[in-house]
C-alpha cells in the first residue's frame, strides 16, 4: 500500500478544512485525537464484536469499512500534526487477537501515541490500526479505494457547510 499517497491527500484536505474554517494557527491535535477516538468507537460498534449480550449480526461490510477509513482519514492528519511526510507501512506481525482484544490495543496506542507524540508510538498506532484493519478483512487495496471514495465525500461535505 502507498501510504504516502493518503498522507498527501490527506495533508490537503486538513489544509482545505483549516483555511475554510480559520483554524490555520490552531493546534487540533487534541480535537483530532478524541475524533479518533470516537470513529473508533462507532467502529467497534458496527462490528458488534465486544456485544457478547446481543445476537444481532454485524454490519455489512461496507459499513464497517467505512467507519475503519474515517480513522484512516484522523491517523493520518495526527501523523501530518507530527511532521510525518515519509511512512513504511510493515505487514503485520502481531500475534493472533480477537477482534475485542485488537481494538483494545488500538486504543491503548492511541494512548501511548498522545501521551508521548513520538515517532514511535505513532508507527506503533498505524501498526496497530492497520492490523485492525486486516482482521476486519479488509485488504490495502480495497481500504485505498475506500480512503479515496471517502475523500470526496468530505471535499463535499466541506462545501456543503458540513
Amino acid at each position: 500500500m502507498n501510504i504516502n499517497e493518503l498522507f498527501q491527500m490527506q495533508k490537503a484536505l486538513d489544509t482545505y478544512i483549516e483555511k475554510e474554517h480559520g483554524l490555520e494557527e490552531e493546534d487540533l491535535f487534541q480535537e483530532k485525537t478524541l475524533a479518533l477516538l470516537v470513529e473508533i468507537g462507532e467502529l467497534a460498534n458496527e462490528t458488534r464484536c465486544f456485544k457478547f449480550w446481543s445476537k444481532k449480526s454485524p454490519s455489512e461490510k461496507d459499513v464497517i469499512l467505512e467507519e475503519f477509513v474515517d480513522g484512516v482519514h484522523f491517523i493520518l492528519s495526527l501523523g501530518i500534526a507530527l511532521g510525518i511526510k515519509n511512512f513504511k507501512l510493515r505487514d503485520a506481525s502481531y500475534r493472533d487477537a480477537s477482534l475485542t482484544e485488537q481494538f483494545l490495543n488500538v486504543y491503548h496506542s492511541i494512548n501511548d501515541f498522545t501521551s508521548k507524540r513520538s515517532v514511535t508510538e505513532y508507527d506503533q498506532l498505524v501498526h496497530q490500526y492497520f492490523y485492525l484493519g486486516e482482521s476486519l478483512g479488509f485488504s490495502h487495496e480495497e481500504v485505498v479505494q475506500a480512503y479515496k471514495q471517502k475523500n470526496e465525500v468530505n471535499y463535499r461535505r466541506q462545501e456543503q457547510g458540513y
